[in-house]
């Protein structure tokens, strides 16, 4: 069931397992909403308190006409943190979600035990920025919609029937998609926030990662990187098992 908490005028909403248990904090991608971890929220339920947002413009959650900014959304999430009392959890970041943790981490370093990025943009190579570079003006058309989901659909394998079944159902109100695009992918620079981010990190990506993962290794050396068999972007939707098992990992190895 979802909840509710009120920043100033801003209404946030997220789902909370509400155990004692060490806390996971689910972050979605750009357009998308919490549903899109409801395979791997399953999977770690039972070690794990989960709590699953809906980022600002996103779902349930408000979706007020300002600037959707990495750090805006890092900084409602930290204030989420702090009105549930979670201790040290982990974020995991879907795709923007990913943005919004290193964010998070560097702009409240001592928040996060650990980040787990899922094929996110971050420090982009050049052929998936050129490839991204259309996307600011094509937004910007009444049919925006149907262009952000070819966008996602390019995302997908054809055998990817769950993701595709989402992307259908996506609905981002326009002013929250094209700041969100802007300010995670065509038009961010994420190296000064990863070379300040001291968490450990874990980037687990596609076999063709969106990420150049040398440069972002040599901004933060902590880093280790994985990839997952049989799915391209939409990891938590299509391969939940292998993700919670390099997450739990991941996890492990830092006890």
């Amino acid at each position: 069931m979802m909840k509710f908490l009120k920043k100033e005028n801003l209404s946030l909403a997220y789902t909370d397992t509400q155990t004692s248990l060490p806390a996971v904090l689910l972050i979605h991608g750009c357009g998308c909403d919490h549903t899109h971890f409801a395979p791997l929220a399953e999977l770690l339920s039972p070690y794990h308190r989960v709590v699953n947002v809906d980022l600002r413009g996103h779902g349930e959650s408000d979706a007020p006409h300002n600037e959707y900014t990495m750090a805006s959304l890092a900084d409602d999430l930290a204030w989420l943190c702090g009105e549930l009392r979670l201790e040290k959890p982990v974020a995991i970041g879907h795709s923007m979600g990913g943005n919004v943790g290193l964010e998070l981490s560097a702009r409240h370093p001592d928040l996060l035990r650990a980040l787990v990025m899922v094929d996110s943009v971050v420090v982009p190579s050049q052929p998936v920025r050129e490839a991204l570079a259309p996307l600011d003006e094509v937004l910007q058309k009444p049919d925006y919609l149907s262009a952000f989901r070819q966008l996602l659909s390019g995302l997908c394998l054809p055998t990817d029937k769950r993701s595709f079944e989402v992307i259908a159902s996506v609905k981002v109100p326009q002013h929250v998609v094209i700041s969100t695009i802007k300010n995670h992918a065509t038009q961010y620079d994420a190296s000064s926030v990863a070379a300040a981010c001291l968490t450990p990190i874990a980037y687990i990506g596609a076999a063709v990662p969106l990420a150049d993962l040398d440069r972002f290794r040599t901004l933060t050396p902590q880093l280790v990187t994985a990839h997952v068999l049989g799915s391209v972007h939409f990891i938590p939707l299509e391969v939940p098992d292998q993700l919670n098992a390099m997450i739990s990992r991941f996890l492990a190895n830092l006890n």
